[in-house]
């Protein structure tokens, strides 16, 4: 067997020292075809696009070429000696193709475009991430979608009529959805990842842990062309816990600019985002002063421009997504029996019970 070709080191190299061995390495296991784990290598060269997300450094351009050349070589010599398989023995996203095109065809020139549009490994090839202080790329995201929801029309278009403008890159406002437990808050924040991944939105969940590191998250993201809902699940703070003013500050409030491509959504079972007890209200009669506390902790959820609620489900709502989780147009009368008796062993009326029942009468 015929050596394989050697790709030229780059200062900001697509590969590490032994490209061949690595890649080797990483399809064995997994079965990947050839094609897809070379084109999808292009988006690892991160200090790469981060230059050519700058500009264009011209002296660079004609070593990218050169290597873009090998890699085809390096292709060719897969083919023969591997059986190299086609890209589309598998679900591949507008990212994953555009980067085999510019494996196939493309030059330097292309390649700057491809980081333009699509950045670099992993915004570019995972579209939902978790932010505990690092970034951790999910990579079998949550699939739920709009359809899953019944009740909530009005609030759901107000929802992605501002994630519209979001990515349409106009002026867009911060969302806290708050109601009723099981009443789909989080599906609706998790299913704008579903509908609008391929028009370059992303969704990063920050767990409480990541919080106070909310700022580096935002610097990591700064300049990137995708756009990022920032996801807060259940947010609620306890009035001695200090969190809450860092959060109220990152909102609204701080010296340094948010990037115009990240935008908070968050969900909570109150309005009032602070926990509160009945000691920590003033007298009626105390000073002006006794009162400040209070207003400051109401300020935190006057931060979010888009405030969508989600009331309790009744009855009637109840059975209706019932139905439109069986895909029935009306319940007969075993089933409605059956749904009622097991919304009323203690799981309540919500959305989530609708579900859960469905689930386990289909």
């Amino acid at each position: 067997m015929r050596e394989p070709p050697r790709l030229v080191p780059l200062p900001e190299a697509l590969f590490g020292s032994d490209p061949v061995l690595a890649l080797l390495e990483e399809s064995l296991p997994h079965g990947d075809p050839w094609s897809w784990l070379l084109a999808t290598a292009l988006f690892e060269a991160r200090a790469l696009a981060r230059r050519f997300l700058e500009g264009n450094p011209a002296g660079l351009l004609r070593l990218v070429d050169e290597d873009l050349e090998r890699l085809r070589a390096l292709r060719g010599w897969l083919h023969e000696n591997h059986a190299l398989s086609d890209l589309g023995c598998r679900e591949a996203s507008s990212a994953e193709w555009a980067a085999l095109e510019v494996l196939e065809r493309g030059g330097a020139e292309q390649l700057a475009e491809l980081y333009r549009r699509y950045a670099f490994a992993p915004f570019a090839t995972h579209s939902a991430f978790v932010w505990d202080g690092r970034l951790h790329p999910v990579a079998h995201p949550d699939p739920v979608d709009f359809d899953q929801l019944v009740g909530y029309e009005p609030q759901l278009e107000r929802l992605t009529a501002n994630v519209e403008r979001f990515l349409a890159g106009r002026p867009a406002l911060s969302v806290l959805l708050y109601g009723a437990r099981g009443t789909g808050k989080s599906t609706a924040v998790k299913a704008l990842r579903t509908r609008y991944a391929e028009r370059g939105l992303r969704l990063v969940e920050v767990l409480p842990e990541g919080l106070e590191s909310l700022p580096d998250l935002l610097d990591l993201l700064r300049g990137l062309p995708q756009r990022f809902v920032l996801y807060i699940d259940d947010l609620a703070y306890d009035a001695a816990d200090a969190g809450w003013r860092k959060l109220k500050m990152l909102l609204d409030g701080a010296v340094w600019a948010s990037p115009k491509n990240a935008l908070l959504a968050a969900t909570s079972n109150r309005k009032n985002l602070i926990r509160e007890r009945w000691s920590d209200r003033p007298d009626p009669g105390s000073e002006p002063a006794a009162w400040d506390s209070v207003q400051e902790t109401l300020a935190l959820a006057d931060r979010f421009g888009l405030q969508l609620t989600f009331p309790p489900f009744d009855q009637e709502l109840y059975l209706r997504a019932v139905a439109h989780h069986l895909q029935q147009d009306a319940l007969d009368e075993a089933t409605r029996t059956a749904a009622l008796r097991f919304a009323l062993e203690g799981r309540g009326f919500s959305g989530r019970a609708a579900r859960q029942f469905a689930d386990s009468y289909a």
